[in-house]
C-alpha cells in the first residue's frame, strides 16, 4: 500500500487507515466483537498502518476492543485516538448527554484513561475531537505538549476545527492534522480548511470515505438503520445526503457511480476512497468496518483515479446528489 506523510511531519501513514467508530457499541448498530477484532486484524495484514479510534466512541467501548484488536502489532502501526468529548456517565441516553470539554485537568486524566483502554503506554498521535468554545484552544493544546514532554504522546492535532481555530491552536502545539469528513458526497472542506493545512503543511486525515455507507453501493432506496445507530438521524455533519428528502436520488447517483467504477474494474467503495486519496493534501483516508470481507474489499481503494474519471464524478454528483456537502458551504463546528 502507498505511504505519506502528515504534511513536513515525519510521521508516515499507509494511504488507507482503518477507522474505529464502528468499534463503537451503542453508535453503528448490531455486531460481533470477534469479528470486528478479526476486521481490524485484516487490515494490518494487508498493509494498513494507521489505526483511528476515539474515548467517545461507544463511550469508552470502542477504545477497548481497539486495545484488543492491535496488541499483538502495537509497535508496528501509527495508533490514533481523539479526545475532550465527554458524555454524562449517570444518563442513561448518553447520546444526548455528549459535550466538549477541554479542561485541563480533565483532559489531562481521559488522556491516562485512553492509555489504559488501549493496552499502552503512549499514543501517537492524539486529537482534540471537536473544539470546545468555553475556553481558548491554548488551554487544552498545553495539556497534549505537557504529554508529549511525559512520553505520553508523539505528535497533536485536531478534528473539524475550522482554519481560525487551527491557527490558534498552532500558537501552542505543532499539530500535524486535521480529522474533517471528506467524501464524494461532502466538498465543503475544499473551500477553507484543506487550502490552510495546505499552506501550515500539515495533512489531512479524512473520515467518513465512504460517505458513513452511503458509498458501501449496498443501501437500498428504503434503507433503514437500528435504534442505536447514529445515521437514523439523516443528519450527516450538517448536510442530509441520506434523510427521507434526499435518500432515493442519492441511492440513484450511487448506482450509477457504480457504472463508472465497473469501467475500472473496481466496486464502488473502492472508487470512493480512490476519490478522496486523489486529493494530494489527504495523508490518509478512514474507512472502518466490522466485517472482515468489507475490509477486504475497501483495502482494495488505493489506487490512483483518472482526472477524467474523478470530473466525471464531480459532475454527477453535484448536479444530480441531493443534500450534498458543497465547497461554497460553511463547515459545521
Amino acid at each position: 500500500m502507498r505511504q505519506r506523510k502528515f504534511g513536513n511531519s515525519d510521521l508516515q501513514t499507509s494511504v488507507i487507515g482503518y477507522g474505529g467508530w464502528p468499534m463503537g457499541r451503542g453508535m453503528y448498530g448490531s455486531f460481533d466483537d470477534n469479528e470486528a477484532i478479526s476486521a481490524a486484524r485484516t487490515a494490518y495484514e494487508n498493509g494498513v498502518t494507521l489505526f483511528d479510534t476515539a474515548a467517545i466512541y461507544g463511550w469508552g467501548y470502542g477504545e477497548k476492543l481497539m486495545g484488543k484488536a492491535i496488541k499483538d502489532f502495537r509497535k508496528d502501526i501509527i495508533l490514533v485516538t481523539k479526545g475532550a468529548r465527554e458524555w454524562d456517565r449517570g444518563n442513561p441516553d448518553r447520546r444526548a448527554a455528549t459535550f466538549s470539554n477541554s479542561d485541563p485537568k480533565r483532559l489531562s486524566e481521559s488522556i491516562d484513561e485512553s492509555l489504559e483502554r488501549l493496552q499502552t503506554d503512549y499514543i501517537d498521535l492524539f486529537l482534540i475531537h471537536w473544539p470546545d468554545k468555553e475556553r481558548p484552544f491554548s488551554e487544552p493544546m498545553q495539556v497534549l505538549e505537557d504529554a508529549k514532554t511525559a512520553g505520553k504522546l508523539r505528535y497533536t492535532g485536531v478534528s473539524n476545527f475550522s482554519v481560525d481555530m487551527m491557527d490558534e491552536c498552532r500558537k501552542t502545539s505543532s499539530i500535524i492534522t486535521n480529522q474533517i469528513g471528506y467524501h464524494i458526497f461532502d466538498r465543503r472542506p475544499e473551500r477553507e480548511v484543506i487550502p490552510s493545512v495546505v499552506e501550515n503543511k500539515m495533512g489531512i486525515m479524512a473520515y467518513g470515505s465512504l460517505a458513513h455507507g452511503l458509498l458501501s453501493g449496498s443501501w437500498p432506496a428504503d434503507k433503514t438503520f437500528e435504534d442505536d445507530d447514529w445515521r437514523a438521524s439523516g443528519a450527516n455533519f450538517g448536510i442530509s445526503s441520506w434523510g427521507d428528502e434526499n435518500l432515493t436520488a442519492n441511492v440513484s447517483v450511487v448506482e450509477k457511480l457504480k457504472g463508472i467504477a465497473s469501467e475500472h474494474g473496481k466496486t464502488v467503495s473502492q472508487l470512493a476512497i480512490s476519490w478522496v486519496l486523489s486529493n494530494p493534501a489527504v495523508s490518509v483516508a478512514l474507512v472502518g468496518s466490522t466485517k472482515v470481507p468489507h475490509v477486504s474489499e475497501n483495502l482494495l481503494g488505493d489506487w490512483i483515479l483518472p482526472e477524467t474519471t474523478k470530473r466525471e464524478i464531480d459532475e454527477l454528483v453535484l448536479s444530480q446528489g441531493s443534500g450534498v456537502g458543497l465547497p461554497g458551504m460553511a463547515i459545521a463546528t
